[in-house]
């Protein structure tokens, strides 16, 4: 077995951002708050840290300042994947010489590569990678999907430790766990089925909506790590309307306006993303306050 980056609850962060840049004062309170509620690990410059719209040179800052930020309390995550391989290995170099504890790689978007080509791919960075690579399957944005028997043959690289997997495609999820075992960690990358991902043996979640509840998502991971998988199902019910709200618009979108109905930074996202319109935004609000958030 390899060795884990982490088990139970990740934030996939949201980038506090306004029309100067990042707001690294915003983002800095956030980082405290989530290791506070006792969240697991975070993921810095993911879908959900508008990582399309960063620069380079902002993204290896924002992983930079996450990394120092956190101070070793938890592990760090950077999201370093792109559709094309040597600006993967750019931005994997650039994770690594700031700190960060691994790497997540999407599936190369767009360009849409076969599973030939996706095993040279994540082989070409694992390779290259000083630090553990988890990858990344989420087809609904990319167009490209990842294989289980695809996911089998990369979970034999030493350096390939972790699947972030979000198909939404329990039947996938099964036949990834019979073929890999214990040689790839599995993480649910879909907020309203972590408990029956983790019930087949998952590791946990990176997940978005722990930007807005990181203790009751903490919670519920948590339970099923214990195998208290009646708590952990309540748990999930009780969500699951705040995670239908945090996906009634394209991620990031609500989870930037919940994040800032926080007190973390503005509800500025930078183009093509806009902010989220008034009737989903009273609604994610409303779910909000049901759980007992002062928004």
């Amino acid at each position: 077995m390899k060795n884990t980056i982490f088990k139970g609850m990740a934030t996939a962060l949201v980038t506090p951002m306004n029309e100067h840049g990042v707001d690294y004062e915003a983002f800095g309170r956030l980082i405290d708050f989530q290791i506070d509620q006792g969240i697991n690990a975070l993921v810095a410059v993911g879908t959900t840290g508008e990582n399309a719209t960063l620069e380079p040179w902002e993204q290896k800052e924002v992983i930079r300042f996450t990394v120092e930020r956190a101070a070793g309390r938890v592990k760090v995550i950077a999201g370093t994947g792109t559709n094309n391989t040597a600006h993967v290995l750019t931005n994997t170099k650039a994770a690594c010489e700031v700190g960060a504890d691994a790497v997540l790689v999407v599936t190369p978007y767009y360009n849409k590569a076969t599973q030939k080509g996706l095993i040279q791919h994540f082989t070409t960075v694992a390779d290259a990678s000083t630090v553990p690579v988890i990858l990344y399957n989420v087809p609904g944005r990319t167009g490209c999907a990842l294989q289980p028997k695809t996911v089998a043959a990369l979970a034999e690289h030493p350096n390939i430790v972790g699947l972030k997997e979000a198909t939404g495609n329990m039947a996938q999820t099964v036949e990834i766990m019979r073929l890999c075992g214990d040689k790839i960690d599995v993480y649910s990358g879909e907020d309203g089925i972590v408990v029956p991902m983790m019930s087949m043996g998952a590791a946990g979640c990176i997940s978005v909506l722990s930007n807005v509840v990181p203790a009751m998502a903490v919670e519920m991971t948590d339970a099923c790590l214990a195998g208290d998988y009646p708590k952990a199902a309540a748990l999930q019910c009780k969500m699951t309307p705040l995670i239908n709200a945090l996906f009634s618009e394209v991620n990031p979108i609500p989870a930037k306006a919940a994040v800032a109905a926080l007190g973390f930074g503005e509800n500025y996202l930078r183009l093509p993303l806009t902010p989220m319109e008034e009737a989903t935004k009273a609604v994610l609000l409303a779910e909000m306050r049901k759980l007992g958030l002062a928004v």
